[in-house]
């Protein structure tokens, strides 16, 4: 019997995918458990429609992450900070204010977790900082500290 796999199931098959397995299986054990649905042209209808607007999601998602690469490529994001004597920062600058910065600033919505620094931002001056956008897109944030 042909079923469409609802959830994973070890050893058998992934969501989504369209299989053969044996009767006895299909009718006593996937079926009653909502694991797997008979494939029917109908089923296999609506699983190439997702598939479709699966597809035409990630799509969508790759396009902004390219365009927020390249409004990144153009922008320098100026952020506040208070210092002691020696110019030397009171904590570091986070991730998050980088993020809420390019909001504010720009309007470029980034999260704070993909935005990568290799070492915190303690002084002041200027920094490049690297924004993981997906799909394998990175963009470079260019940071100005200014005392504030």
């Amino acid at each position: 019997m042909r079923v469409i796999f609802n959830v994973d199931v070890r050893g058998q098959g992934k969501k989504g995918e369209l299989k053969e397995v044996s009767d006895g299986y299909a009718r006593n054990y996937l079926l009653p458990r909502g694991l797997a649905a008979e494939a029917t042209a109908d089923n296999i209808n609506t699983m190439k429609l997702k598939e479709k607007a699966k597809a035409a999601k990630l799509a969508a998602e790759k396009a902004l992450a390219e365009e927020n690469a390249k409004k990144l490529s153009g922008v320098q994001v100026t952020i506040r900070a208070k210092a002691g004597k020696n110019g030397k920062l009171f904590g570091a600058v986070t991730s998050q204010e980088i993020s809420d910065a390019l909001k504010e600033q720009f309007g470029i919505d980034i999260e704070k977790n993909k935005i990568v620094q290799n070492d915190p931002i303690k002084n002041f001056g200027s920094y490049s900082v690297k924004a993981k956008l997906g799909f394998e897109i990175s963009g470079t944030v260019n940071v100005l500290v200014v005392e504030g």
